[in-house]
């Protein structure tokens, strides 16, 4: 029985010293206030020397498209791609690769559709291959009435803003 006792002692004196450690104790990280620093994004002197190394040099030049010019439409990886607004929620992809084939030849038609409903929901992404071509269907389509609807059409991707657009972003009131 004593010798429990005793080593029921042993046992609290060691669960009492457990917290004591000093801050910073082996193998874990603090920061300047002293607070416990876990997890990959925990940055130490070591970490910031590795990041610094592994972009130093030529591996620290990324690549980026071309930009010709200043502001206006950017040409996507494959071709001119604009962004049609206010399609009908029972159009296919049909009726509208018919509308926009009369500009010019369609690489790809985006018409994406509702998952919960199965209906279309209200834009398309029509890709081109020619500039001219894809100018030519935001000139001859935007404004126009498709499917009791107007439809709104303007470039996918720009440079910046396009000088002499109004902005198609709905105002609000401050």
């Amino acid at each position: 029985p004593e010798n429990m006792a005793d080593a029921e002692g042993l046992m609290e004196d060691e669960y009492e010293e457990a917290p004591q450690q000093a801050p910073g104790a082996k193998g874990k990280r603090t920061d300047a206030a002293g607070r416990r620093v876990k997890g990959r994004g925990a940055s130490d002197s070591a970490a910031q020397m590795e990041a610094e190394e592994r972009y130093s040099g030529r591996s620290g030049q990324f690549e980026s498209l071309e930009t010709e010019g200043g502001k206006g439409p950017a040409k996507s990886v494959e071709g001119w791609i604009i962004f049609v607004m206010g399609i009908n929620e029972e159009a296919n992809e049909e009726d509208v690769y018919d509308k926009f084939s009369d500009f010019g030849d369609i690489k790809n038609l985006q018409l994406p559709l509702d998952r919960r409903t199965g209906f279309v929901k209200g834009y398309a992404l029509v890709e081109f291959e020619l500039r001219k071509e894809a100018q030519a269907a935001i000139e001859g389509m935007n404004g126009a009435d498709f499917m009791e609807q107007t439809l709104t059409v303007d470039w996918a991707f720009s440079k910046g803003p396009i000088k002499g657009r109004a902005s198609t972003r709905r105002k609000t009131d401050a």
